[in-house]
């Protein structure tokens, strides 16, 4: 049986992967070479190189293993078309989203951006009001693995956390929880609303005018989830006319974010590029999710690790 991956581990890794299924052959390479790809079972890739007509080569194809969570680029009509198995890597983003998260709303009540300028200028200025986390309220707009991690982390700061899930079902760490419904009344009245919501039909353009003229205007908006879920010119006019106090992006639509963007300069606007989940850990996660679901693979079962519905895309 053949793996074909264009996601390339370091060494350790891939002797780790020979050694736990000797029998299989692995072939580690960049971009998709036809007579490999041709005789593959298996494909492990990031999901953004793959095109209906890579698929059509795949002519063996029977597993696509995604190492990353976000899967909006996947041709998913010719995968459904074939009856292809696709699982992700969702959930071992939780650890470096989650710190990311926290980190940056640190930065922002501790107002570390300005303590660094003024250190670069040799400025001691002992008036800076600086905040706390403790007694603020978050609210988390998709509460998954991420969301979760990141609601158990505001608990440990004192929080206040509210969340969005489309169940609507209790979730641990979540003081209140709504559904997306009742997301205007949710956005109302809290100090950090955190976005970790995925690119879908549903959540793509979701936060309008209204939702930022209903924020405080003291209220701190985080994206780590996708840009689209809003329109960029919508978050400058929402900033412009103060109906918040900042935006924290990690994500953008298109990416990377253009030389001369706005948010670039903007005073009220923090840039990340996208980096909110990359960690070290990164790719030994992602494979041990890969081992255990080869395991199942191999003895025909059925109890995968995020199995993904090709009908929603996720």
């Amino acid at each position: 049986m053949i793996i074909l991956s264009t996601v390339i581990p370091n060494e350790g890794i891939q002797t780790k992967m020979t050694e736990a299924f000797p029998d299989l052959n692995f072939i580690y390479q960049k971009g998709w070479k036809d007579g490999s790809l041709r005789e593959a079972e298996i494909l492990i890739t990031y999901g953004e190189d793959l095109t209906e007509e890579i698929i059509g080569k795949a002519a063996n194809l029977k597993w696509i293993m995604v190492m990353s969570a976000g899967m909006e680029s996947m041709p998913f009509k010719a995968i459904e078309e074939r009856g292809i198995l696709v699982t992700n890597a969702r959930g071992i983003h939780k650890i470096p989203m989650a710190e990311y998260t926290i980190g940056m709303l640190l930065q922002y009540e501790k107002k570390l951006k300005l303590l660094i300028k003024n250190e670069k200028a040799e400025l001691w200025d002992r008036k800076i009001e600086v905040g706390e986390l403790n007694g603020k309220t978050m609210l988390v707009i998709g509460v998954g693995a991420i969301g979760g991690e990141v609601a158990r982390l505001g608990k440990a700061f004192g929080m206040t956390t509210m969340g969005v899930n489309r169940s609507g079902k209790p979730v641990e760490s979540i003081d209140h929880l709504y559904t997306p419904d009742n997301l205007l009344e949710a956005i109302q009245g809290v100090d950090y609303i955190v976005s970790v919501l995925p690119s879908t039909n549903e959540t793509k353009g979701l936060l309008q005018k209204e939702h930022f003229k209903a924020m405080k205007k003291s209220a701190v908006f985080l994206n780590i989830g996708r840009g689209d879920l809003i329109d960029d010119e919508v978050l400058i006019e929402a900033l412009d006319a103060g109906e918040l106090s900042h935006a924290i992006l990690d994500v953008f639509d298109p990416e990377p974010l253009g030389t001369g963007h706005p948010f670039w300069t903007m005073e009220n606007v923090t840039v990340t590029p996208h980096l909110s989940s990359k960690s070290g850990e990164y790719l030994p996660r992602t494979f041990a999710i890969f081992e255990k679901n080869m395991r199942e693979y191999l003895k025909a079962g059925k109890d995968f690790i995020n199995l993904i519905d090709l009908s929603r895309g996720y």
